[in-house]
């Protein structure tokens, strides 16, 4: 069977020109392409890809946010250390870091939409690494 690649999610959002420049400026991605006129646009930070679409863009499928996405990162250190760096930028921090009983170090940001961006740590699973 084949392998997947990483999955690009669709986000939500009301405002696609604000939503890119809170992205862009908060939370560190690059704009690849597109903006509000489309109704899509592409951003990515290393690895991550993200797809932010418009309500006209998306009418066909009726999404609608809040939606989660899961950024697993390589150590408790980077949590914190894009925690900090995101905070410093005002970023809408909805929860600070914790490790969980459940095994993850993790936070919990948000977009102006609601959307979140739950950023975590696996320490307790033993192929992550944990």
């Amino acid at each position: 069977m084949p392998s997947f690649p990483s999955a690009v999610p669709e986000l939500p959002v009301r405002d696609l020109d604000a939503a890119l420049q809170y992205y862009a400026n908060c939370l560190g991605f690059t704009i690849d392409w597109g903006g509000g006129e489309g109704g899509i646009a592409g951003i990515s930070r290393g690895d991550c890809r993200i797809f932010l679409t418009s309500a006209v863009f998306r009418e066909h499928a009726g999404n609608t946010s809040p939606i989660v996405i899961w950024l697993n990162l390589d150590s408790k250190e980077a949590v914190d250390a894009l925690h900090e760096a995101w905070r410093a930028t005002q970023a809408r921090i909805i929860a600070a870091p914790e490790s969980k009983p459940w095994g993850l170090h993790e936070f919990t940001a948000a977009d102006p939409d609601g959307n979140r961006l739950r950023v975590f740590y696996d320490f307790a699973t033993p192929q992550a690494g944990g």
